[in-house]
């Protein structure tokens, strides 16, 4: 198990450099791109399946421990150490990330983006892979943010070089928000580990505060905070998101919205609840409201896109409705209590699988039309999706729903326990606020839905117009990329025991200071 968890974290990094260099003849076919294509579906794969196997291993019967960990020495002078190690809420986390990075480099192998070679995209996410992969596992502040870092520069070049219309723009805005917030984010651990005298989160978990003044905390929490919301992104932070799923290529926006934004959130949880309590405490209001106006201000965003004559894109409109969902994760973080804090992570399992599979659609359909505009896909062009491409449309309608929250679906459970975290925050906390923000949030479930089913309205249902030119209806390899995702957002809704049951002694555990 621990080298299972080494393995899993290093090999990307093996796979990237073994991308960039020349395939051996044997191995090189007919088409040399076609052949590092298959050496990202093959890494990933095996990525993929070795994560699968730390899962079957995992003991589940003590999802609080930290298990299969590795700490070895690394700079002794500042007492760094290279820490690994996996609990009930980080494995959740690695999981997903091997699977949406498998099913992207499954998708790119058929549906390659346009732009240079793909060598340096498939060396790009394998890197990006490694960073986020070694985000969820690593349990020194240092090493968090090393691996916190490593995920710009390949999701910047990956904008950049195979985005759309807009796209250098957009790289430049979202790598200049997230390194400002990264150096903010950088002096909060510095002084988290330097008041303390160590780096070790789970030390510094487990004496839960008690080494650090409430001033510390509160400053601490300041700075890590302002970085963390930034990637998660949080409102007024999130400025940067919209511009950066607009540009970016299909699998782009799947990675990003799938796993990058679950960073923010992981590192809440991991860092701020049980380090510094105190500080938390101070900030959870603020943080609660801002995750409230970010659930409304998402969803306002959405209608006006989806809205006749607005000329609204609707990958601009799936990230606008991420800062609606996200604002539900901050939410049940802000509550401090395991049902607020089990929702959230229940919620970013759910967003990772629904929001992915949304941009894997929307993908689909701006390949098929030959754009995403709202307008020009409800246009007067015969029948809609439905009518067209009957299969597509229909996951498309079912992508929709679980995002609005139906009950049986992934999508309902994260909300309703951060709700429920809200209606009952914990002590300390002021009951009257945290019931007016759950009454606004339980409000912005109401607009998802009506944004949701206005999308497909438009895009799905249409007058028949005239005998509609049949569009290509999903193609084997993206029934082969998208089927898990739909699986596991209805496994996820219909049992969500398995999560929670994962998710919860550990988060117990956390809110205690470390005790079980």
């Amino acid at each position: 198990m621990q080298f299972l968890l080494a393995f899993i974290v290093v090999v990307p990094l093996i796979g990237a450099v073994a991308a960039l260099l020349p395939a051996p003849p044997g191995l090189k076919g007919t088409s040399p791109d076609q052949a590092v294509l298959r050496h990202g579906v093959t890494v990933t794969g095996a990525i993929l399946i070795a994560a699968i196997v730390l899962a079957a291993g995992f003991d589940h019967d003590h999802p609080s421990k930290m298990q299969a960990t590795t700490d070895i020495s690394w700079i002794p002078a500042l007492d760094v150490r290279i820490h690994l190690g996996i609990d009930g809420i980080s494995l959740p986390l690695l999981v997903l990330t091997a699977l949406l990075t498998f099913l992207c480099a499954l998708y790119s192998y058929f549906k390659m983006p346009a732009g240079p070679s793909p060598k340096a995209f498939v060396a790009l996410v394998l890197v990006l892979e490694s960073g986020t992969l070694a985000t969820f596992a690593v349990l020194d502040l240092l090493l968090f943010f090393l691996a916190f870092e490593m995920v710009l520069i390949p999701m910047y070049f990956l904008i950049a070089r195979w985005g759309g219309a807009q796209k250098q723009a957009a790289a430049w805005k979202f790598i200049l928000y997230t390194l400002l917030g990264s150096v903010i984010m950088l002096l909060g651990l510095l002084l988290i580990g330097l008041k303390s005298g160590t780096f070790d989160m789970v030390a510094l978990a487990t004496d839960n505060g008690r080494g650090l003044t409430s001033s510390v905390q509160v400053i601490a929490v300041l700075a890590i905070g302002i970085g963390l919301a930034v990637k998660t992104p949080m409102w007024p932070l999130h400025s940067w998101l919209p511009d950066a799923h607009t540009a970016a290529p299909t699998v782009g926006s799947v990675l990003l919205a799938g796993v990058l934004l679950k960073m923010g959130t992981y590192g809440f949880v991991r860092i701020l609840l049980p380090i510094t309590p105190d500080g938390m405490h101070t900030f959870a209001p603020y943080l609660a409201a801002f995750a409230v106006v970010g659930i409304v201000y998402g969803s306002l965003a959405c209608l006006a896109l989806a809205r006749p004559g607005s000329k609204g894109d609707l990958k601009r409109l799936i990230a606008y409705s991420s800062v609606g969902h996200m604002g539900f994760v901050l939410l049940g973080i802000a509550s401090m209590t395991p049902t607020g804090v089990n929702g959230a992570l229940f919620a970013n399992i759910a967003h990772g699988l629904i929001t992915g599979l949304l941009f894997f659609l929307v993908g689909a359909v701006k390949e098929r039309y030959g754009t995403a505009d709202l307008d020009t896909l409800s246009g007067a062009t015969g029948a809609a999706l439905y009518g067209r491409a009957p299969r597509l449309g229909g996951l498309l309608a079912f992508a929709a729903v679980a995002s609005l929250g139906l009950p049986g679906l992934a999508g309902f459970w994260g909300e309703m326990l951060a709700l429920f975290g809200s209606f009952d925050p914990a002590d300390g906390l002021s009951r009257p606020a945290f019931l007016t923000f759950m009454s606004i949030a339980a409000f912005g479930t109401l607009l998802t839905a009506a944004y949701m089913l206005i999308v497909v309205r438009r895009v799905c249902m249409g007058e028949k117009r005239a005998e509609p030119q049949q569009l290509a209806d999903i193609q084997t390899y993206e029934f082969a990329a998208w089927t898990p995702l739909v699986a596991l957002t209805v496994l996820a809704g219909l049992w969500p025991a398995v999560l929670l049951g994962l998710t919860d002694p550990a988060v117990q555990k956390l809110l205690a200071g470390g005790k079980s």
